[in-house]
Formats: C-alpha cells, structure tokens, sequence
C-alpha cells in the first residue's frame, strides 16, 4: 500500500496531478480542496495517498490531510458509493460542512454535489452518522493552520536553513501567524541562536 509519497509536482490537470518521487511519476487523482491547496507545479509537495487496486487499475488517490483521506476511506465504505462519487464529495464540500451536514442530517446540502442524488445522499447521511468522530474534526482544525507553518518552513528552506533549524523555529511561533510575521520572527529566533 502507497501510504504518502513526497515529490516535486509535474503536472496540474484537475483532478489528476502527476508527481515525481525520486524519478518515478505517480499520476495522483485529488479531490478539489486539495487540489486548490497544492503549491505551483516545480515546487515540492506531499500528499497521502489512498491506493485502489481493480482488476484493470490501478488508481492512486491523494489527500492534503490525515482527514481528508479518513472521510474518503470511510465513504468508500459505503455500500453503492465508489472512488469516483467519495471524491466528488470532498470536492464538493469541505470535511467541516460534511460533518455538518451529517449531524444536521440535512440531505439537500449533499444533493448540490454533481452526481449525488437524494437517495444517495440519504445513505451517506445514515452511513457517516456515527462515523465522522472529533478525531476527523480535530484533523481538520489542525489542518487549517498547517499551510502558513510550510510556507515558512518552505521560505527558510529556500534561504539556506536546514530542516531541523527551520523546523525548531517554526515550532517557537505562535498561532495564527501570517506567513511574512511567522518568517520574520523564525528569522530572529535563528539569529538570535
């Protein structure tokens, strides 16, 4: 199973994507709020993969979270509902509104989504109930502060530091940083060091 794969972006054809791993070429298949959070094609990129293997295919599937790729596991599980329809869902609406809309059981918000139907929509709702826990919300809260903390990591990277000192002074920044304050105050913490 391909768990995660670390690269530099090639190609950006929503939703597929095409990274490269020490030379290899995975075509990845993302949902659209990952898609949307990828960096520019060149740059470095991470990503958790879902791995599907069919009689004829084999397809990689890749997630900005933990979380992101929990709900796509747990749909999949979902009788009637498959890579295509979970990933039209995460595209559609983000984790948080999800978790919403299974706890307000409101169907209609589903039904919006391209190829969800309100019987679909029904057996999701009852399916994911119990299902989608604080331990996805929680992934998701910590996911939305994750990006300004790599892009500084990213920029004092690019200016020389390596990933332990960069990383240790990105750890001594507070919360809700811009990413220009998060660099400039990781900068004078390594001066100062």
């Amino acid at each position: 199973m391909i768990g995660r794969i670390a690269g530099v972006l090639l190609e950006k054809n929503p939703p597929q994507i095409l990274v490269d791993a020490n030379g290899v070429g995975y075509d990845i298949e993302v949902s659209m709020s990952s898609f949307y959070n990828l960096p520019a094609t060149g740059e470095r990129v991470t990503l958790f993969t879902h791995l599907l293997v069919r009689e004829d295919a084999h397809l990689l599937y890749g997630f900005g979270t933990e979380s992101e790729r929990k709900v796509f596991r747990q749909l999949l599980k979902i009788s009637g509902v498959g890579a295509r329809t979970a990933l039209a869902v995460l595209s559609g609406m983000s984790i948080g509104e999800l978790i919403e809309a299974v706890s307000a059981q409101e169907a209609g918000r589903l039904v919006k989504i391209p190829g969800i139907g309100r019987k679909t929509a029904e057996r999701l709702l009852l399916e994911l109930k119990d299902k989608l826990g604080a331990d996805v919300a929680i992934g998701t809260a910590a996911h939305r502060a994750r990006p300004a903390s790599s892009d500084i990591l990213n920029a004092l990277a690019s200016l020389g530091y390596s990933d332990k000192e960069a990383n240790a002074a990105v750890k001594l920044l507070p919360e809700g940083l811009s990413v220009s304050d998060g660099i400039r105050q990781a900068l004078k913490s390594l001066a100062k060091g």
